[in-house]
C-alpha cells in the first residue's frame, strides 16, 4: 500500500481538475483520463485506475469529484461491474485481462452481470450443472442461468460453469468472462411483483469462450466465486449510509407528516427498527475500517443479511405509516413490463418499495445461506453434515 496522504490526494484531485476542466471536457474523455491518473479506485495498483492507496481514502476522492460536478460512471447501472466483476480480475486477472477489461469498466463503457445461479441448484451454487468442455483453445458452454439482474443491458458477464464432472461438486468448476453479445447467449426477461423485468434467465447454446477469457486456473473456480461473492455482499449490505439514511428515513418522514395515523405499536416498531438500522449503520462503518486495511470476508454476509430483514421491515412499515395513500401505486408504466435500465431499491413511491424489497432476501445469496456462513465461518459454529462433500458430482442424484 502507497503511502498516500489525504493532503495529497486532495492535491491530486485539485491538480486534475484544473488540468480537464468539467464545464469543457467530454465526459469520456474525463473518465479515462481520470482512470488513467489513477483517480478511480484509489487502492488500486497504478496502471489499473489507482494509486495504491487505503480504501479510506475513496469516499474523500468521490466526494471532491461531485463537489466539482464532475461527469460519473453511471454506477448505479454497472453495479455489479464495479462491486464485484472489477475487484475479482484485480484479484485474479492475468495483467492482459486487467488491461483489457478495468478501464472500459469503470468508464461505463462496458456494462457487468452475473450469471451464477441456475434454476435446478437452487441456493447451492456449487450444484450447477452449466457445462464448459474445452475444444482447443476455446471452451464451448451449454446451460442455464436465472434471476441474472440487468443481463438485458449487458456487454459481459462474470461465469461459473462445470469443467470437471467427475470430481467433488466445489472441485469442479472454473470461472470465465463471457461476452453476452456473442453467438448463442439468449436473454429472457423474468417479470417480477413490481411489474418490471430487472432480473432475466439467461440461455447459453454452443457459446464459445476463449480460454484467455478463463480468470483463475481451471478447477478454481469455487475459490473465485467466493471472493465474488463477498464482494457483493458488501456492496449490497455494506455501503456508507448516514445517520438516519436510506429507508430508514424515508420512514422517518412518513412518521412525521403522518401524524393521525400513530399509535403505541407504530411507534414501538419504529425505535425498534431505527436501533437496528443504527446498529447496522456503524457496524458497516467498522466492516469498512476493516476492509481499508484487507480484503471482505464472510463479516459481509452478516451485513447483507441484516440489510435485507431490516428493509423488508421498514418498507412494510412505511405502508401502514402513510395509511391509505400507502396503497397507491403510482406506476406511470400501469403495470406494463418494463426493462429498467438499473436496480431501484428506494425510489419511487411507497407500494414499489415494499414490493421490490421481497427480493432483498433472495438476491445476492438468500438468507438462509448467509445465515449459515455466519454460523460457521463467524461464530465458528459446527457445519451442517454434507453427504455430498466427497463424492463426484455427476454421481449426486437429481
Amino acid at each position: 500500500m502507497t503511502a498516500v496522504t489525504p493532503e495529497e490526494l486532495r492535491g491530486r484531485v485539485e491538480a486534475f481538475l484544473a488540468e480537464h476542466p468539467v464545464a469543457t471536457t467530454e465526459p469520456s474523455a474525463f473518465l479515462h483520463a481520470r482512470y488513467q491518473a489513477g483517480l478511480a479506485w484509489v487502492a488500486f495498483p497504478e496502471g489499473h485506475g489507482g494509486l495504491g492507496a487505503s480504501r479510506a481514502l475513496q469516499p474523500l476522492v468521490s466526494d471532491l469529484f461531485e463537489a466539482a460536478g464532475a461527469p460519473d460512471n453511471n454506477p448505479r447501472r454497472n453495479g455489479i461491474g464495479l462491486g464485484m466483476a472489477a475487484p475479482t480480475i484485480l484479484a485474479y486477472g492475468t495483467p492482459e485481462q486487467k488491461a483489457r477489461f478495468l478501464e472500459p469498466l469503470w468508464c461505463g463503457e462496458e456494462i457487468w452481470c452475473q450469471l451464477f445461479s441456475e434454476p435446478g441448484a437452487g441456493s447451492d451454487l456449487a450444484g450447477l450443472a452449466t457445462r464448459a468442455v474445452l475444444d482447443g483453445d476455446e471452451w464451448v458452454v451449454n446451460g442455464q442461468k436465472v434471476w441474472t439482474s440487468g443481463a438485458h443491458n449487458a456487454d459481459f458477464a462474470i461465469l461459473v460453469a462445470r469443467t470437471d464432472p467427475d470430481v467433488p461438486k466445489h472441485r469442479g468448476l472454473t470461472y470465465f468472462l463471457c461476452d453476452m453479445h456473442d453467438p448463442g447467449v439468449e436473454v429472457r426477461p423474468l417479470r417480477q411483483i413490481t411489474g418490471e423485468a430487472e432480473f432475466n434467465e439467461v440461455f447459453l447454446t454452443d457459446v464459445r469462450i476463449p480460454d484467455a477469457h478463463r480468470l483463475g486456473a481451471v478447477g478454481q473456480g469455487w475459490e473465485v466465486a467466493n471472493a465474488t461473492l463477498n464482494n457483493e455482499r458488501v456492496a449490497i449490505g455494506g455501503a456508507a449510509m448516514p445517520r438516519e439514511g436510506g429507508m430508514l428515513g424515508v420512514v422517518a418522514e412518513s412518521w412525521r407528516t403522518h401524524p393521525e395515523n400513530h399509535t403505541p405499536e407504530l411507534r414501538d416498531r419504529l425505535l425498534r427498527l431505527w436501533v437496528e438500522s443504527e446498529v447496522a449503520r456503524l457496524t458497516g462503518a467498522r466492516l469498512r475500517q476493516k476492509l481499508a486495511v484487507g480484503q471482505p470476508g464472510p463479516e459481509g454476509s452478516a451485513m447483507k443479511l441484516t440489510f435485507a430483514k431490516v428493509n423488508q421491515q421498514l418498507t412494510g412499515l412505511d405502508l401502514e405509516l402513510r395509511g391509505e395513500e400507502g396503497l397507491r401505486y403510482e406506476d406511470g408504466d400501469g403495470w406494463a413490463m418494463v426493462r429498467p435500465e438499473h436496480v431501484d431499491f428506494g425510489g419511487r413511491d411507497a407500494v414499489y418499495r415494499y414490493l421490490r424489497a421481497k427480493g432483498n432476501s433472495i438476491e445476492g445469496g438468500t438468507s438462509e445461506i448467509l445465515r449459515n456462513i455466519v454460523a460457521e465461518r463467524v461464530l465458528g459454529l459446527p457445519g451442517e453434515h454434507r453427504v455430498d462433500k466427497d463424492v463426484s458430482w455427476k454421481e449426486i442424484p437429481r
